[in-house]
């Protein structure tokens, strides 16, 4: 707290919250694993904790002391570092697969997803060249164009592994950031044609993604395969009612439900904590991107605001998609629920790109302060 003292008190709360909370879920449905798995219920625990949380705290109290004109100078070569740690996963005995996609670094005890990096390194750089096109955002080929550049350095180092759902998200940021600069909606109509026909081509190269949209369709279309999660999920939401079962009291994390303390683990708040306590969940974050961009909005500068932008609309989009994909809302997701899900690295990386935040925050402090000093 010492290191964000002068920091928005607000969002501050709003995240210390959502880290609180997202423990007891995560405690809870860490159970699960352990009676199924047999994998000791402290190490499941501890590894969130201490990874995520404890470094991820530290990340966000260093993060908020350093002054915006860094990563500004920076942020070509952070984002350029990002690129090539998340292309690290290509290294042999350094990356590792995992069912079916290579996309984390054996660090001994630890594993590490440098993907998650480029959420901080993305908007960073974007920011930069948003502020240098200026004027020019409006032009076709400068300002679409540029859009288009970033978003294909991160496709590329994504799509690879593969990683589409951490690809879109970022994605989805960064024309967020495109928008808040002046850039025209047309251009980005335009990008959205083309994204869908990329994402129709990409669909049809990979069968796993097409299986996603089918049970998305019709949830009951494979419920012994593709639409097992979804069904179960589904289950679990229906049976959490109005109040839930009761913390602990989960029957599905125990027996049917896949990724109990992963991508699921908001089915399994639900069934514990019913429709009030996923309420809670909701309006956290939804105090979570009020705030975030109020702070962006108020920033000193137009770098401050973009960077803003982009990273509280990341960690939104993340969250709400996976609730959604839960409900079957949205097509299924690998994306862990933000501050909740299993993932040290995300936990990690959300609370380091939280410390900018607040770091931008600290700014309209000094702001307001030499305002009353003046008046």
């Amino acid at each position: 707290m010492s290191g964000a003292r002068k920091a928005d008190r607000p969002f501050l709360w709003i995240v210390i919250s959502l880290v609180v909370l997202g423990l007891f879920i995560f405690v809870s449905a860490s159970l699960g694993i352990h009676v199924r798995e047999g994998i000791e219920f402290s190490r499941i625990v501890l590894n969130q904790m201490i990874f995520g949380i404890v470094f991820g705290s530290i990340a966000l109290l260093v993060f908020a002391r350093i002054p915006l004109t860094f990563w500004q100078k920076n942020s070509f070569w952070i984002f350029l570092g990002t690129l090539v740690l998340t292309l690290a996963v290509f290294i042999p005995g350094l990356g590792f697969e995992h069912g079916g996609a290579r996309r984390w670094l054996d660090l001994g005890p630890l594993t590490f997803q440098p993907a998650e990096t480029l959420k901080i390194g993305a908007p960073l750089y974007f920011a930069t060249l948003l502020g240098a096109l200026g004027k020019k955002i409006t032009d076709l080929k400068m300002g679409l164009g540029s859009l288009v550049a970033v978003i294909a350095l991160v496709g590329f180092t994504l799509l690879i592994q593969p990683d589409t759902d951490t690809f879109l998200v970022i994605s989805l940021g960064l024309c967020a950031m495109f928008l808040m600069a002046g850039g025209r909606i047309k251009h980005l109509s335009m990008l959205a044609l083309g994204g869908v026909a990329c994402l129709a081509l990409l669909i049809f190269l990979r069968p796993y993604l097409m299986d996603r949209i089918t049970v998305f369709i019709d949830p009951a279309s494979d419920p012994q395969g593709a639409g097992y999660q979804i069904q179960q999920s589904l289950i679990a939401v229906g049976s959490g009612g109005a109040f839930g079962r009761g913390m602990g009291q989960s029957i599905q994390k125990f027996n049917y439900l896949p990724e109990p303390i992963g991508d699921s683990i908001f089915a399994v708040y639900a069934e514990e904590w019913g429709f009030l306590g996923t309420s809670l969940l909701v309006f956290l974050f939804g105090g979570f991107a009020y705030r975030g961009l109020w702070i962006g909005q108020r920033s000193k500068t137009s770098y401050g605001m973009l960077v803003v932008v982009g990273i509280v609309t990341m960690i939104t989009l993340q969250a709400l998609i996976n609730i959604a994909s839960m409900l079957s809302l949205f097509p299924l997701s690998g994306l862990p629920l933000t501050f909740v899900s299993k993932g040290g690295t995300s936990l990690l990386i959300s609370l380091s790109a939280v410390g900018i935040v607040l770091a931008v925050s600290k700014d309209i402090a000094t702001m307001r302060k030499q305002r009353v000093t003046i008046s």
